[in-house]
């Protein structure tokens, strides 16, 4: 399940926070200023600015080439395999009754 979209606020806040980080971090402010533009204490704004870090070198990380892989869902995959075993029995059963009912015809050469 996807997690729900940010609203426009909260974009707008994170990009405000971000740009701050920026400003901080190529010496353009101090984080004492950037922590009191935002409303928080300056260990608050080193907490943000390690986790905003971090997530830059996550997100820029090398990945895998081509479509990630769809998650497994356990019981999605035990639907469908149960799935497939019931159409196994009923294709086996169909075939049984087509048999039955062949033998159960009187012999048409005899008569």
């Amino acid at each position: 399940m996807k997690a729900p979209q940010p609203s426009a606020y909260q974009q707008a806040l994170a990009r405000q926070r971000a740009q701050l980080i920026m400003q901080v971090r190529s010496g353009l402010l101090s984080a004492q200023e950037a922590a009191r533009q935002l409303g928080i204490s300056r260990k608050t704004y080193y907490k943000w600015e390690r986790r905003a870090l971090a997530a830059m070198v996550e997100a820029l990380s090398n990945r895998e080439q081509g479509r990630p892989q769809v998650p497994i869902d356990p019981e999605k995959e035990a639907l469908q395999r149960q799935t497939q075993e019931l159409q196994a029995k009923l294709q086996v059963l169909e075939q049984t009754e087509q048999i039955r009912q062949a033998l159960a015809q009187p012999d048409k050469k005899k008569g």
